[in-house]
């Protein structure tokens, strides 16, 4: 009678379908022979094998009850033709033969040990004072032992993941963590087989071939395209997974060896790609996005209200990162979807600042305090029907609740500048105001840099009064004059820190200060001054 060792095994009838996989690592033949106490000797076949299950049968032909992988025990009760027998073993798929000794035979047959050897399958002297289910046990013994490695192996790699995801450059850093972990070749390829991002070391021309077509196979272009596949290429295993998402981005590996955990490690790294991925999927996406928030940010607001569908408020955010490493479409478009957005624009060239427009933040259904802020003092709640007036927010229409700007906060390894929340109307002015705030950023080294909107006594002088007040005031200065003026005020006269935000030497912001001075004909050491020439910038 069979007698199937593996928990939750059937032995009452012949598998018909395939299990997906053992529910444990496979453990290598070796690994059992050397438990010493089980007096295990191999005696035929080769040396090398896994095992996936053990089964004990002592029938003529055990080939309808075997899976696949097993280790099989049997003592040779009806063992009449070993050639045939081991043949049909061979046939299921068996992984290695165990046969014990005493009392049905003193010895493994002879002819039983050609045949093995003639078929290559491994096979196993067991002695008599070694049960089958103390051998059992002990493969058992192994498998969680395995398994218990490889579920720490895997919680390492889903860490060192995890914390690649949240550099400033996810993308790459992810695919290194990946490549580092399997010890191979890491590549995120478009549906057409262009190289996005690649880490480790580069296979063969032919393995990288072969790489390439596994992953058409998988791109999605067309209904019906698996998920994943695998392939082997002249000792490279190769393996491509379908990114979540509609644009066919395929993460490609390419690995030497192949250890248990390695699927579930590449899953993991699939699931942070599709999601870091998300925003902008490949290139075409990606100068859409860009595309759309040049014309967002330099369009009459006519055309803009219906693109957005929302009038705001709005926020633009200037971002550069802080290594000063160039940020590519996925990298700026993981940056986005931290902030919420998938309005994102890294295709400017090369040393300009990405470029996000930050949307109306969820409706929260309780206004909560702001950082610094009591709950005291804190906005009510607006009632149904009703709603709480906002000056940096344009007024709702009765029986609307106006949208709560979205508050953008500091992001690792990122330097970012954001004008105040502003209407659809004042988008263009608003980018203006996020490229000074991110280089008063950058200047006091300063994670992020919020410009507040117009208030205190300022607000009390009508905004067309003071508009026409700051034109005649400045009409001397030109605008990179004005502009070096007002960096400089808001630096508090630093030399140093205004050249860093300009991107100029501290002379040349001394020339120009300087120069100001004499066209405006003031002292710009006077605090005054300073104060009203602040408050007519502030109004352009």
């Amino acid at each position: 009678m069979d007698e199937p060792s593996m928990p939750n095994s059937s032995a009452g009838a012949p598998q018909t379908t395939p299990p997906t996989g053992p529910p444990t690592p496979p453990i290598p033949l070796a690994e059992l022979l050397a438990r010493e106490e089980l007096g295990l000797r191999r005696i035929a076949g080769p040396a090398d094998a896994d095992l996936l299950w053990v089964h004990t049968s002592e029938m003529a032909d055990p080939y309808p009850y075997l899976l696949g992988g097993e280790l099989l025990l049997s003592a040779g009760v009806l063992l009449t033709d070993p050639d045939h027998y081991v043949g049909r073993l061979v046939q299921a798929g068996a992984a290695a033969l165990g046969f014990g000794v005493r009392p049905v035979h003193e010895t493994v047959p002879a002819a039983l040990i050609e045949a093995c050897d003639r078929q290559g399958l491994p096979l196993l002297e067991v002695p008599p004072e070694t049960p089958f289910t103390t051998i059992a046990r002990a493969v058992w013994r192994l498998m969680a032992e395995a398994r218990h490695r490889e579920l720490r192996r895997v919680t390492r790699a889903q860490q060192a993941l995890a914390t690649a995801a949240a550099r400033p450059d996810p993308v790459p850093a992810v695919l290194h963590q990946l490549a580092t972990q399997l010890g191979g070749r890491a590549a995120l390829l478009t549906a057409r087989g262009q190289e996005l991002h690649a880490a480790g070391r580069r296979p063969d021309p032919e393995a990288a071939g072969a790489l390439t077509r596994l992953a058409r196979v998988v791109a999605r272009e067309r209904p019906g395209s698996p998920s994943s596949a695998t392939d082997t290429h002249g000792g490279t295993h190769l393996s491509a997974y379908a990114l979540g998402g509609g644009e066919g981005l395929v993460l490609a590996l390419a690995t030497r060896h192949r250890e248990s955990g390695d699927h579930t490690v590449a899953g993991i790294a699939v699931v942070l790609l599709s999601l870091l991925a998300a925003p902008h999927q490949g290139a075409d996406a990606a100068g859409r996005s860009a595309a759309l928030v040049r014309m967002l940010l330099g369009a009459s607001p006519a055309e803009v209200a219906p693109l957005l569908g929302s009038t705001g408020p709005w926020t633009v955010i200037h971002a550069r990162r802080t290594d000063g490493a160039p940020a590519d479409a996925l990298t700026a478009g993981a940056l986005g979807a931290s902030l919420g957005t998938a309005l994102v624009d890294a295709e400017r060239g090369a040393g300009e600042a990405v470029r996000v427009l930050l949307g109306p933040g969820p409706e929260p259904d309780r206004i909560s305090a702001r950082p610094g802020e009591t709950a005291a003092q804190a906005r009510p709640t607006a009632q149904p029907g009703e709603t709480t007036p906002d000056p940096a927010r344009p007024t709702a229409q009765p029986g609307e609740r106006t949208p709560e700007p979205a508050r953008p906060t500091p992001r690792t390894g990122w330097t970012l500048g954001a004008s105040a929340p502003t209407p659809v109307t004042a988008l263009a002015a608003a980018d203006a105001v996020a490229a000074r705030a991110l280089a008063h950023a950058r200047a006091t080294r300063a994670p992020l840099t919020v410009d507040a909107p117009t208030g205190g006594l300022a607000a009390l002088v009508p905004p067309e009064q003071a508009a026409a007040h700051a034109r005649a005031l400045l009409a001397p200065l030109t605008a990179p004059l004005a502009d070096t003026l007002r960096c400089w005020l808001s630096l508090h006269g630093s030399w140093d820190r205004t050249a860093v935000a300009l991107g100029v030497h501290r002379n040349t912001v001394r020339q120009r200060i300087g120069r100001c001075g004499e066209l405006l004909a003031m002292d710009l050491d006077d605090m005054d001054v300073r104060t009203e020439l602040w408050f007519a910038l502030r109004q352009t």
